[in-house]
């Protein structure tokens, strides 16, 4: 009987620690493409991180903990390129004012084109903030 419960705690401590690899590297598994930091527009106030990571072949645009924007009917998120907004970039409305927040972007988007992610207000089509892309 000692051996088979020796036997089946080796194979369950096999077991999990084959699960922390597996999930330690599908963790790590996510490609940093680009980071910026937010500066408020238009008279709003607009402060955070954005992040682009690439997970498997979905793109994700994530809004750091540290987010935040004043206030703005209508926001909405896309990009930008030499400080113009770019219509066609517009993909998703704003969650939260605050807070840790990830958006997939749609596949026909491609983040190489735009050096700037940006919340802008869809009502008065004006930017709330925007985070230079590196």
């Amino acid at each position: 009987m000692t051996n088979t419960v020796s036997r089946f705690t080796l194979a369950a401590a096999a077991a999990i620690a084959l699960n922390l690899t597996l999930a330690i590297s599908s963790a790590s598994a996510a490609e940093i493409g680009q980071t910026g930091q937010f500066f408020g527009q238009s008279n709003h106030i607009t402060k955070g991180t954005v992040t682009i990571d690439k997970v498997g072949g979905t793109t994700y645009v994530v809004l750091g903990d540290d987010f935040s924007l004043d206030g703005a009917p209508a926001p909405t998120l896309g990009f930008s390129i030499n400080g113009t907004f770019v219509d066609a970039s517009e993909f998703a409305e704003l969650q939260s004012l605050t807070g840790a927040q990830r958006y997939a972007l749609p596949a026909t988007l491609d983040i190489a084109d735009f050096d700037a992610f940006v919340v802008w207000c869809a009502d008065f089509d004006v930017p709330l903030g925007s985070a230079i892309l590196s």
